[in-house]
């Protein structure tokens, strides 16, 4: 499209909806919808001028999520803004016509949402969080930071990361490789974490947050179990590390937002969702809690000190 038609300005108020697999509280998502309302500013398109944005704070409970959902679409946007895969499984349950971009979804072909990353065809496209891969990467990075753990628990929940098969397969390599055990803990509450954490800590051994909206929306009760439990930690996401967790390595997921953005405008304009290819993540980061680090009594390596993006003292 050239420069003079994008500057164009639309002769109605857009309508944006959008479904957020988080509390209404939580301070990343507030974090990544300014991000995309900036991104989307750079474009042309200002809330309360030229679009309108209806937001539903979801969390992980799926009912809620599932009725805000069609919430959403009864209200006829012009497109649907989705950050998690339950979130745009709901969406996707209740239209196949209005467009849908995503954000931080793991898996989506897995997850039934398109056949072909690279022309999805129908309603849906967006930004894919992280290749199952990473999984073995946060095991290799938990053993590098403390080389004294021979076994490792990782934590989902199966309701909210479907997608968890692949993750884990990637996980026991890694473990396997490493001479490592590697334990599959599904939790679905905060007491199931508490339990799980505890079990996990009568031997010396360490943990992994998988990539999953129930995980993230829990942080903080699983940050504070293994900091109980002495346990080293590693996440996927770098407000994890931020919120005292020792070890996060993942995408950035402000960057996807301000993509997703580019989308929107692109729908908006007339181009047709199916043609816009599901996009990976470009810029992964790893963030490592010095303070953590100290408190279980570790030193990170020189070789970590030197690939790491952000140190929090």
């Amino acid at each position: 499209m050239v420069a003079g038609a994008r500057a164009q300005q639309p002769d109605r108020k857009r309508r944006i909806g959008v479904l957020v697999g988080l509390p209404a509280n939580d301070s990343v998502g507030a974090a990544e919808m300014a991000a995309f309302l900036q991104a989307l500013g750079k474009l042309g398109w200002t809330a309360g001028r030229n679009i309108e944005v209806a937001y539903r704070w979801a969390g992980t409970d799926m009912d809620r999520i599932q009725s805000f959902a069609q919430e959403l679409v009864e209200l006829r946007p012009d497109v649907l803004l989705a950050r998690t895969t339950p979130a745009v499984g709901a969406l996707v349950r209740e239209t196949s016509t209005i467009p849908i971009v995503f954000t931080v979804v793991t898996e989506p072909i897995v997850s039934g949402f398109m056949t072909s990353l690279a022309r999805p065809g129908g309603n849906v496209t967006g930004f894919a969080n992280v290749e199952p891969s990473i999984a073995g990467k946060w095991v290799e990075l938990l053993k590098e930071m403390a080389p004294s753990v021979a076994r490792v628990g990782i934590l989902y929940n199966p309701m909210t990361a479907p997608y968890a098969g692949p993750f884990l397969r990637s996980a026991e390599a890694a473990a396997a490789s490493l001479a490592m055990e590697l334990l599959i803990l599904p939790v679905h509450s905060d007491a199931e974490i508490k339990g799980a954490v505890a079990a996990l800590a009568e031997t010396p051994s360490g943990l992994v947050g998988m990539t999953d909206s129930f995980i993230n929306e829990h942080r903080k009760t699983i940050i504070e179990a293994a900091q109980q439990y002495r346990l080293p930690a590693i996440y996927s996401f770098h407000w994890y590390a931020a919120d005292g967790g020792l070890i996060s390595y993942g995408a950035d997921v402000v960057d996807m937002f301000q993509r997703a953005a580019a989308y929107v405008d692109r729908i908006l304009r007339g181009e047709k969702t199916g043609n816009l290819p599901v996009q990976q993540p470009t810029k992964f980061t790893l963030v490592i809690n010095l303070k953590t680090a100290r408190a279980l009594g570790l030193t990170v390596p020189p070789t970590m000190l030197m690939r790491v993006d952000q140190v929090i003292e």
